[in-house]
C-alpha cells in the first residue's frame, strides 16, 4: 500500500491520539476537583444521558449521599454543588465513549473497504481491546473509592494513567509509521547510539508517568512544597519509615515525591545532552525540529511541575502538568521515529 492510501488512516489515528490527550486533561481536572466518585454506577449505554429533571437529579444525588465520600467528606454538599462535580466526571466518561466510537467506526469502514493492510488489522484490533481495558480499569478504580475509604486506590489510579499513555503510544507510533516507510539502509554506529539513547529516554518518561501517578494517588504534591530541596533535604530522612521497606516506593509521600523529582532532574540533564548529540550527527531536518521542540517542551514541563509543587497543586496547573506530560511523550516518540529515517530515500521506519 502506498503512502497516499495510508495517509487517511494515519490522520485518523492522530485524531484519536489527540483525543487521548484531551481526556487526560479532563481526567486530571476530575481528579483534582475530587469529582471522580460523583457517579456511582457504570452504565456504558444509558449513562450517556445525564439527569434531565429535578426528580432524576434528586435520585442521582441520593445515590451519591450513600457513598463514603459524602458521609465522611462532603456531608454538607448541596445539590447545586453536587452538579459541579458530577459534570466533570460525566464529561470524562462521555469523552471516553466518544473516543471508542471515533476509533471503531472508521476502523470498520477502512477494514470493510479493504483499505487496511492485512498486517495492520490485528494491531488496530489490539488497540481497540486496549481501549476497552482502559475503560474497565477506570471503573475498577472508581469502585475502590466507593467502599470504606473515600479515596480511589493509588495503584489503580496509576494503572489507569499508565494505560492511557500506553494507548497513546500505540496509536501515535503506528500513525508515525503510516506516514512513512521502513528504512532500507542499516543505521550507522552513531545513529544506533542515538536510537538507544532515545529508547532509554522513553523509559525514563514512562518512569515519570508511573511515579507521577503515585504522587497524584497519595496526594504527595501537597507535601514538601519547596524547591530545589525538600524541606531543606535532598532526600527527606523519613523516606524509608515504612516497613517493609519496599512499601515506601508506593505509599510514602517523601520517597514517592523524591522519585518523581529525581526523574525530572535526570530529564533536565539528559534531554539537552541528547539534543546536543543530535546536532552533531547526520540526521534528518525533521529530527532536528522534533528535538528542538522536545527540549522546549521538557523545559515547560519542568516549569509547570515546579509551579504546581510550590503552589500546592492548584487545579489548572495540576491538569496542565499532567496533560503536558503527554505532549513531551509524543515529541519524544517523534524524535525516536525520525532517528529511523532513511536519508537516501527520505522515509522513516
Amino acid at each position: 500500500m502506498d503512502r497516499a492510501a495510508r495517509r487517511p488512516i494515519a490522520i485518523w489515528l492522530m485524531v484519536c491520539s489527540a483525543m487521548i490527550l484531551a481526556i487526560l486533561v479532563v481526567g486530571g481536572v476530575t481528579r483534582l476537583t475530587h469529582s471522580g466518585l460523583s457517579i456511582v454506577e457504570w452504565q456504558p449505554i444509558v449513562g450517556v444521558i445525564p439527569p434531565l429533571d429535578q426528580a432524576q437529579w434528586e435520585e442521582t444525588f441520593d445515590k451519591y449521599r450513600r457513598t463514603p465520600e459524602f458521609e465522611k467528606v462532603n456531608h454538607q454538599m448541596t445539590l447545586e454543588e453536587f452538579k459541579g462535580i458530577f459534570y466533570w466526571e460525566y464529561w470524562h466518561r462521555v469523552l471516553g465513549r466518544l473516543i471508542g466510537i471515533v476509533f471503531l467506526l472508521p476502523f470498520l469502514f477502512f477494514w470493510l473497504r479493504r483499505r487496511i493492510e492485512p498486517g495492520l488489522v490485528p494491531k488496530l484490533a489490539g488497540i481497540f481491546v486496549l481501549g476497552g481495558l482502559q475503560g474497565a480499569m477506570g471503573w475498577y478504580m472508581v469502585q475502590s473509592g466507593l467502599v470504606d475509604d473515600p479515596r480511589v486506590s493509588h495503584y489503580r489510579l496509576t494503572a489507569h494513567l499508565s494505560l492511557a499513555f500506553l494507548l497513546f503510544f500505540a496509536m501515535f507510533w503506528l500513525a508515525l509509521g503510516l506516514f512513512a516507510r521502513r528504512a532500507d539502509q542499516a543505521p550507522s554506529a552513531m545513529l544506533r547510539g542515538l536510537q538507544r539513547f532515545g529508547f532509554w529516554l522513553t523509559i525514563l518518561v514512562a518512569f515519570m508517568v508511573v511515579t507521577g501517578g503515585f504522587v497524584a494517588g497519595i496526594r504527595a504534591g501537597k507535601a514538601y512544597n519547596t524547591f530545589p530541596l525538600m524541606q531543606g533535604h535532598f532526600m527527606p530522612p523519613e523516606s524509608f519509615l515504612l516497613d517493609p521497606w519496599y512499601l515506601n516506593f508506593f505509599n510514602n509521600m517523601a520517597l514517592v515525591q523524591f522519585n518523581h523529582r529525581l526523574g525530572a532532574w535526570l530529564l533536565a540533564f539528559l534531554v539537552p545532552w541528547f539534543c546536543w548529540k543530535l546536532r552533531s550527527a547526520s540526521v534528518s531536518r525533521a529530527a532536528g525540529v522534533a528535538a528542538a521542540l522536545l527540549l522546549l517542551a521538557v523545559a515547560v514541563q519542568i516549569g509547570l511541575g515546579i509551579a504546581t509543587l510550590l503552589l500546592s497543586v492548584p487545579v489548572a496547573l495540576g491538569a496542565a502538568h499532567q496533560g503536558w506530560a503527554m505532549v513531551v511523550f509524543g515529541l519524544l516518540l517523534w524524535v525516536n521515529h525520525e532517528l529511523r529515517v532513511d536519508r537516501a530515500a527520505g522515509y522513516a521506519a
